[in-house]
């Protein structure tokens, strides 16, 4: 089995989440998006972490406040 790591830029990320890149890189700013990695000057995604961020914004309702998820 192999190994690797497989990191997400910013526009597959948005493109994986459907926001644009230019909201993702707002969400990034204010703290509110995925979790994301700083290599260098480079910004990555993990795809578990995309997964995670839209998973915590699960809602059964506009009115209601998010479902909490067991862990």
């Amino acid at each position: 089995m192999e190994n690797t790591l497989h990191f997400l830029k910013t526009p597959e990320a948005a493109a994986l989440c459907q926001l644009s890149t230019s909201h993702l890189n707002k969400l990034r700013g204010t703290g509110g998006g995925p979790l994301f990695l700083k290599l260098g000057s480079c910004v990555r995604y993990r795809l578990s972490d995309l997964v995670d961020w839209s998973n915590a914004r699960v809602r059964k309702s506009t009115s209601v406040a998010p479902v909490p998820r067991e862990r």
